[in-house]
């Protein structure tokens, strides 16, 4: 990996020589920052010395602009006094290593507001000093970075002032991958309003924008150029914002590299980014779409109405040319034609008449169903889909789960992508999520009261001309030869098709420190198409502490949804009071569950009770039993109804699908109604567990022992060494944490007393 800085020192020369000199006179009072009674940190929060009133942050608009490699960051924050006297605060913000301040202005009586990028040195000294007068440890989570401070300003009593800061830096630069990063705090008891808007040009056109952190909705303006939004209210998502742009290669896809060391797993993590490759001249492919409709009793009325209305819409968006059928199925199955036909004025008129015709009436032949579309003739040429609906458990013919499943693995020898659709609760959801996620295809629920026309419609909207099909993604060796031990525990395993606009996001495991060359290949149209990456993992980052956490996201779902389909139903009856846990393979994916989720932090529905006051985390044995009673009454038990579709929700979004951080742990209940919690604290790349004044390292929960062999008092000689040595290592934001700090150093349990 090649890192690019072309001008940089011309670049911060003509920023810096700009600070030589105070930006401005001293402020009304000549109050040095050393006497402020208010400190403000945009970034994190207000520290205010004891008997005096904060001024209260009350929303902060970042506004970005980024032109290739430089990045101009604006942040306007909205300030408050409560108090009835005159208010006076410095501003401390935490910014990139090398930056530029180019704007400060501040709408108070004060004539000219000040502002001043503090070396690296004299940032630190500030960090302590101010550490040490409140007591509060909480911008020792920046203690590594340099700060700009603004002279002290005055606040009219019950008065509001508004701050606008501009600062200019160079983005680091990775091959083809251009990474921006606002600093910002972890903690999630964070209540401050924030907007980020980001607007993003670049010379080369762009071929994917991707945040690790935060939910963004981006809107393309031109192939160079992008608009990126976050806009939050009440209590926003915590952490540092990070946003990279990847440029088009001319040769085909673009990609890189994000890589986090783990010297304990044999080399550490990845994540990998990809573009969808540019597609070729000639026309892609056409669609041969078969749509299987459930036309039993249960779908009468107004389901039938808009299954119907589905069928119609997506035979009508089909081009002149391509290719359709419509199987129907209640006891029996029917098919419109005996194989797709080509969609043309004869074709369209006759499957509205087809359509129009259909009643619904009798059980539920899932399997024959299902079966049907996959041995249909192929149209050669074709990217073959299956739009399959269903409103209902099987009922006729082959009804047990497993065999089902088996026969769609088995029996697709065309390679048709079933999407799957279940309508209402009343749907054997585990086998639409299993039919769907082994034909490279997705599973969609449609709940009472949505309209299923338009669920089918945006999962059908976005099957338009793939401009790569079956890809795979492979290992090889410096020759180039293909390997299978370069890398593991990689997913997503199987990899969809991927249409105009698409990226891929892939997470794994690499082994020992050498270069990892990735094939990625697949099928455009008519022709095979091979793209060949080489990468350095020797300059893997902690500061990367995201690309373990999303893998373990991705494992943990992995995992839960082997105990999930285990519990497929084989037509035998189970035992009356037989424990599934009794199966040694089960008992290893609880446990594997357990130890992710206690050493990354990250929670499910079926972990939740880490976070609860009463659990005792140093109890191994409890917590195992614990974790094997959810999985087993619900992932393993639970095939329909709501209970059902809320993990198949989960799974999806918040585990195999997950690209963006959750450091909220935010997931769906039972009844669909949204969780977080604030008792897990996700730190740089450490997890913590809250009991009351303290915070648990999670990862001493799998050896048990909670008992700090010696302690460390905050401001001590000890406390100050141990933050040089975690400002080293990118994690000193682990001593931020309010309370007690029970954690692990060198094999060794210690206390650090805040």
């Amino acid at each position: 990996m090649t890192t690019r800085h072309p001008d940089r020192a011309a670049l911060l020369w003509a920023g810096l020589t700009a600070l030589t000199a105070p930006l401005t006179a001293p402020l009304l009072g000549q109050t040095s920052w050393e006497h402020a009674h208010h400190y403000i940190a945009p970034l994190h929060r207000g520290f205010t010395l004891p008997q005096h009133q904060a001024v209260k942050i009350e929303r902060v608009h970042a506004k970005v602009a980024i032109l290739e490699q430089t990045a101009r960051t604006t942040l306007v924050i909205d300030l408050y006094n409560p108090s009835p006297t005159l208010g006076e605060a410095v501003l401390l913000l935490p910014v990139p290593a090398e930056c530029a301040v180019s704007g400060f202005a501040f709408d108070g009586p004060a004539a000219e507001p000040t502002a001043r990028l503090l070396p690296a040195d004299e940032a630190r000294r500030t960090y302590d000093e101010i550490v040490r007068r409140v007591r509060d440890p909480g911008l020792l989570e920046f203690a590594g970075a340099r700060l700009i401070r603004s002279s002290v300003f005055p606040i009219a009593a019950g008065g509001r002032s508004k701050v606008t800061l501009t600062y200019e830096h160079l983005l680091e630069a990775d091959g083809d991958r251009f990474d921006y990063v606002l600093l910002r705090s972890e903690a999630l008891d964070q209540s401050v309003p924030w907007a980020i808007d980001v607007q993003v040009a670049a010379k080369a056109p762009i071929a994917m924008l991707y945040s690790p952190s935060h939910q963004v909705n981006s809107e393309k303006r031109s192939a160079r150029e992008f608009r990126v939004r976050l806009a939050e209210s009440g209590a926003p998502a915590a952490g540092s914002f990070r946003l990279s742009y990847l440029v088009e290669r001319p040769e085909g896809a673009a990609a890189s590299l994000f890589a986090y060391p783990d010297p304990k797993i044999g080399g550490g993590y990845f994540l990998l980014l990809i573009g969808a490759p540019a597609a070729l001249p000639r026309k892609p492919a056409p669609r041969e779409v078969t749509l299987v409709l459930d036309r039993s009793g249960s779908m009468a009325g107004e389901k039938m109405d808009q299954a119907r209305a589905a069928v119609r819409q997506v035979i009508e968006a089909l081009e002149e040319g391509e290719f359709f059928n419509l199987i129907d199925y209640s006891t029996t199955v029917e098919r419109f034609a005996a194989a797709p036909v080509r969609k043309d004025a004869e074709s369209l008129a006759q499957v509205r008449k087809y359509i129009d015709s259909l009643r619904p009436i009798g059980g539920t032949n899932i399997h024959d169903a299902l079966l049907d579309a996959l041995r249909q003739p192929q149209t050669q040429g074709a990217l073959p889909l299956v739009l399959f609906l269903t409103d209902g458990l099987p009922t006729v013919g082959q009804t047990a789960e497993r065999t089902i499943a088996e026969m769609v693995a088995k029996g697709n020898a065309v390679q048709r992508r079933v999407f799957t659709f279940g309508v209402g609760h009343d749907v054997n959801v585990p086998l639409l999520d299993r039919v769907a996620e082994s034909t490279r295809a997705t599973s969609t629920f449609v709940l009472p009261k949505e309209d299923v026309e338009i669920k089918v419609g945006r999962v059908f909207k976005r099957l338009h001309g793939p401009v790569l099909e079956n890809p795979e993604l492979l290992t090889a060796d410096a020759q180039g030869k293909l390997v299978t031990t370069r890398v593991r525990e990689r997913y997503p395993q199987q990899l969809s098709d991927v249409f105009e606009g698409d990226s891929l996001v892939v997470l794994g495991q690499y082994r020992n420190e050498d270069d990892v060359h990735f094939v990625y290949r697949g099928q455009q149209g008519a022709s095979a198409r091979e793209f060949r990456f080489k990468f350095s993992v020797a300059q893997a980052s902690t500061k990367n502490s995201f690309v373990p956490r999303l893998w373990a996201s991705r494992r943990v779902a992995d995992l839960i949804d082997q105990v999930r389909q285990s519990g497929a139903d084989t037509g035998q009856p189970r035992p009356a009071g037989s424990d599934p846990f009794a199966d040694p393979k089960l008992k290893e994916l609880r446990d594997e569950i357990l130890r992710l989720s206690t050493e990354f932090g990250i929670l499910t529905e079926y972990t939740a009770f880490l976070a609860t006051e009463g659990t005792q985390l140093g109890d191994l044995d409890a917590l195992k039993g614990a974790c094997q009673s959810n999985l087993s009454a619900r992932a393993w038990n639970v095939r329909s109804g709501i209970d059902a579709i809320n993990q198949s929700v989960n799974l999806r979004y918040f585990g195999k699908e997950q690209q963006v951080l959750n450091p909220s742990n935010y997931f769906f209940d039972t009844n669909l109604n949204a969780v977080a919690t604030t008792a897990v604290q996700q730190v740089c790349d450490r997890a913590f567990f809250r009991r009351g004044n303290q915070w648990i390292d999670g990862r001493l929960v799998q050896g048990g022992n909670l008992t700090p062999a010696r302690t460390i008092t905050f401001g001590s000689s000890e406390h100050q060494a141990l933050l040089q040595r975690l400002v080293r290592e990118g994690r000193q934001g682990t001593l931020s944490l309010t309370g007690e700090i029970v954690m692990q150093l060198d094999g060794e349990v210690i206390a650090v007393r805040n």
